[in-house]
Parts: C-alpha cells; sequence; structure tokens
C-alpha cells in the first residue's frame, strides 16, 4: 500500500475537487485503436516534450542532441546542500524552460514526469510555475530533485511550498479550495541538468510532460461499458510485496510501503527488462528486482517508495522503455491499453467490503491491471498477496472503477478520505505505440 503521506491528506480536504511471455491477441473483432470516443465528465490532458520539441523553450547551457536534451556548457555553478545527508557540494548546471502552456481548461491538480539518463556524477531537477485563472502566477514550485542512482544525491521531494492558493504535495500540484474559483488555466515546467564541474558527464533528458486534470469532487462514478479488450490477459509477472515485509527499513521497510515499485517492476519486467545489478540485495531474498526497485524509487523526503514519477522515471531508465503519470477516464478507456498489449498500473483505494475477493483494505495501493475476463471483469496482480504465486485476482467491474475513480471514499472510522481520480502509471517501450481513443488527450 502507499505510504499516508501529506499528499493523501490534502487531496481528502479539498472542497470541490505473472510470468513473463507472449501477449495475448486482442479479443476478435474488437480494435486496439480508434473506435468510439469514450464519454467522461473529467478533464484531463497530458503535455510534454521531446525529439524536436525542445526547440520551442528556451535552454541556458543545455543542447538538445539526438538522444535527448543534455548539459553543453553550463552557465555557472551553485552549491547545493543535501537535506538528507547534510552534506555541501558544488554543481555545475544549465536549464531548460518550456513555454508558457494553456491547459485548455481550469485545472485542479498537476503531476509532472520526465524520463532520463544520469550517470555517476550528475542529476536534475523538474519544477512548474502554474498561471492562476485570475492571471498571477504562483512561485517556482519543486517537483523533484532525482538521480537515477543514490551515490551523488538523495532523490526527494520538497515539502512546506504553498502561496496559500496552492500548494504541493510530494508529487501533486494542488489548488487549495477549487470550490473558491481560481484554477490553473496555464504552466511552465522548468528542468535543471546538474553535473561535477571536473566531469564532461552529463544527464540526458529524454522527455518531460505535465498531466493536468480537473476531476469532479466525486464518491461515486457512472461504470463503463467497455467490451474493447474483454477475453485478453496479458502475461506480466506476478510478484508479491508481502514477501519482503522487513527487508531494507531504510527503504521503508517492504510489505505494505512497497506496492508501488513492486507494480513497476512488474511491468518493466513484462517488457523483458531487468536491473543489471542486484548483487547489494541479501541473496536469502526473494525477488531481489522488487528490493532494487524499491531503493531506485525511494523518496528521502516522503520517506517511501510511492512517488508517482519518481516510479515512473525508474522505469524509463531501461534501455528502450517510456513513462509517465496521468489519469484515464474509465476501464473502457484503460481497454484499449490491454488491447495493445500494454498492462497498466492503478492507483486504488477501498474498504475490505468494497473490493469483494482482496481480503484487506488500504487507504492507498498501486496494483497491474493485466486484462478482463470474457465478462469484462478486471484481472489484476495484486502485490498485496502473500505469495508470488497469488497475485492474480479476478476484480468485479464495477468495484473495481469506483475504488480507482473516485476522489472521495467514506473511511472505516466514518469519516472522509480521498481517492486518486484514476491516477495511471503508463510504461511501455518507444517502438510500440500508444493507443489512439477518440476524444482522449491525456497521453
Amino acid at each position: 500500500m502507499v505510504k499516508t503521506s501529506l499528499r493523501a491528506t490534502a487531496v481528502a480536504g479539498l472542497a470541490a475537487l505473472a510470468l513473463l511471455g507472449p501477449v495475448a491477441p486482442a479479443a476478435a473483432g474488437r480494435p486496439a485503436t480508434g473506435g468510439t470516443a469514450v464519454t467522461h465528465d473529467e478533464q484531463i490532458t497530458w503535455q510534454g516534450w521531446s525529439g524536436t520539441g525542445w526547440s520551442a523553450g528556451t535552454g541556458a547551457g543545455t543542447t538538445a542532441t539526438a538522444a535527448g536534451l543534455t548539459l553543453a556548457t553550463p552557465v555557472g555553478t551553485t552549491v547545493y546542500r543535501d537535506p538528507h545527508t547534510g552534506i555541501r557540494r558544488t554543481w555545475a548546471y544549465g536549464t531548460w524552460t518550456a513555454p508558457v502552456t494553456q491547459v485548455g481548461f481550469g485545472a485542479t491538480e498537476l503531476v509532472a514526469s520526465w524520463n532520463a539518463d544520469t550517470p555517476a556524477g550528475t542529476w536534475l531537477q523538474v519544477e512548474v510555475q502554474g498561471t492562476y485563472t485570475t492571471g498571477t502566477r504562483t512561485p517556482w514550485y519543486v517537483l523533484g530533485r532525482w538521480a537515477s542512482g543514490d551515490a551523488d544525491i538523495k532523490r526527494t521531494s520538497v515539502d512546506k511550498q504553498t502561496d496559500k492558493t496552492s500548494s504541493v504535495w510530494t508529487d501533486t500540484l494542488a489548488i487549495d479550495n477549487p470550490a473558491g474559483g481560481t484554477l490553473l488555466r496555464a504552466h511552465q515546467l522548468r528542468v535543471t541538468l546538474y553535473r561535477d564541474p571536473a566531469s564532461t558527464a552529463t544527464p540526458v533528458l529524454r522527455s518531460v510532460g505535465a498531466m493536468s486534470s480537473n476531476v469532479p469532487d466525486r464518491f461515486t462514478v457512472a461504470p463503463s461499458a467497455g467490451g474493447t479488450a474483454w477475453g485478453t490477459e496479458l502475461a506480466v509477472p506476478r510478484y508479491s510485496q508481502e514477501i519482503h515485509a522487513g527487508q531494507y527499513p531504510e527503504y521503508d521497510g517492504g510489505g505494505e510501503a512497497w506496492c508501488s515499485p513492486t507494480s513497476t517492476e512488474m511491468l518493466v519486467e513484462y517488457w523483458g527488462r531487468k536491473p543489471a545489478d542486484t548483487s547489494w540485495v541479501d541473496p536469502t531474498y526473494a525477488d531481489p528486482t522488487v528490493d532494487h526497485a524499491a531503493r531506485m524509487t525511494y523518496d528521502y523526503q516522503y520517506q517511501g517508495a510511492g512517488n508517482w514519477p519518481f516510479n515512473t522515471a525508474y522505469a524509463a531508465g531501461f534501455p528502450g522503455l517510456e513513462a509517465k503519470v496521468t489519469r484515464l477516464h474509465s476501464l473502457a478507456e484503460l481497454e484499449y491499453f490491454i488491447a495493445a498489449g500494454i498492462p497498466v498500473a492503478t492507483s486504488v483505494s477501498f474498504l475490505a467490503s468494497e473490493l469483494d475477493g482482496a481480503g484487506y483494505g488500504t487507504s492507498g495501493h498501486l496494483m497491474t491491471v493485466i486484462g478482463f475476463t470474457a465478462t469484462g471483469d478486471v484481472i489484476a496482480n495484486d502485490p498485496a498477496s502473500p505469495t508470488d504465486a497469488a497475485v492474480r485476482h479476478v476484480y468485479q467491474r464495477d468495484q473495481f472503477e469506483q475504488i480507482w475513480l473516485r476522489t472521495r471514499r467514506t473511511t472505516a472510522s466514518g469519516g472522509t478520505g480521498s481517492g486518486s481520480g484514476g491516477i495511471v502509471y503508463l510504461i511501455k517501450p518507444t517502438t510500440v505505440a500508444w493507443p489512439t481513443v477518440a476524444g482522449s488527450t491525456n497521453w
């Protein structure tokens, strides 16, 4: 399960808000792309930059290459004191700043994600400045200080960022009071690339973007019809988070805390990738790649491995993979990914009574949708299972759609808790096309 955090607390308080093998074919007669537009009440969009798109922004000390955006001639040096080690170190740096980008509606939340390579002696920082519907701007908010390893800096989110109209909660920029009418109408991303001044190594930023959304405040959602991927199941590896309970307390100790990296690792290995070196993991531990994923997604400020963009950035660090955090509108929309051979990690929360067959409740959890039964129920690899063999579950479609898409829920104590509003990790090879769904601009 996802570590309970200020992110969940803040969202709850908003007033208005398997075994690796061949991919199973799509159900006969149901297209993997195109089709009828998915109807929805949510407003969600993804806007990003990569490839030739760097020319739309402004670089200072950075340059675009065939591999991605790199640090060419640094504009200067700066001293960074790592808050988690106390070490002060000088870094050369350069920046790339995206153009001011209109969202197209009044957004209540924004989550950025990025794909990058950071060799030893390098790291990067991602920031955002929003523009309100009033025309005023937010401060430059830090959305992550990130490196693929942990020898140079400790990857971290930054707490206590607010201007009393919006705040950053771990990985999410959120409007504090959407009912007040002031929302986000535009955003501008900025990425700073850092390297050791004595080195010529450089980070390589392959893509960066943001999901902006306005999801209605809701305890329930209307079930979607679907049909695109009924009868399709993908052969995704099965990993249990529970068999890691008590392992590596410095990375939040396994078990319930590791749903996110366990789900991410299942997706990485589905695509035939795997960490090259897990020799640091205790050889008596099963599934050492899960321990590796937990370490390499760990957020030292959040004190957990559930930071959404840190998980997708980890996945995108494997050769040929790309990944992002976004929201989907419905299971009907998610079915297009399954039909295209792309399993999807989903963020859910529920009472034990709300999801038949789970046998537990959670305030926040990641599990991976790997297919649909012939009648449309959800087939999920649920890492909150006692063994690897027990990870595959079938959950009722209407129940699953509720616990994933709602933004509000009733807690076991009778209070009000938060829901993710459809958050997903999308991970695939760059050689595999994203599905095309009429009316969808959210990936």
